[in-house]
């Protein structure tokens, strides 16, 4: 089973930038689909940002314009580029893989293999 680890959370000020990082334990992100979830503390976990295994991304409304999604098929690593960051992003970060070369959408269902998630603070 392929496992993913997570890393790059903590806490930033509004307004501030936010690197997460995803390392995989095996060579999944040129045939994968991947994806950025998060879970506010009360809500449902939600997707912002999806890359396809030929890099092609997708973003929510909510963090278009403003985050990043990036992948190094060399690494093994998936990255989430975070900018002018508000306090509603403060929730736990996840990476996320489907076993399909194409994304197709952010439904957390669809999405098999999990990370144990980054915590993100944003203090206003």
């Amino acid at each position: 089973q392929v496992q993913l680890v997570e890393s790059g959370g903590g806490s930033v000020q509004a307004g501030g930038s936010r690197r997460l990082s995803c390392v995989a334990s095996a060579s999944i992100y040129s045939t994968n689909c991947m994806g950025w979830f998060r879970q506010a503390p009360g809500k449902e976990r939600e997707g912002i940002a999806t890359i396809d295994s030929d890099g092609r991304t997708t973003y929510a409304d909510s963090v278009k314009g403003r985050f990043t999604i990036s992948k190094d098929n060399a690494k093994n690593t998936l990255y989430l580029e975070m900018d002018s960051l508000k306090p509603e992003a403060t929730a736990m970060y996840s990476c996320a893989s489907r076993v399909v070369a194409w994304c197709a959408g952010m439904t957390r269902y669809a999405y098999k293999i999990w990370g144990q998630g980054t915590q993100v603070t944003v203090s206003s």
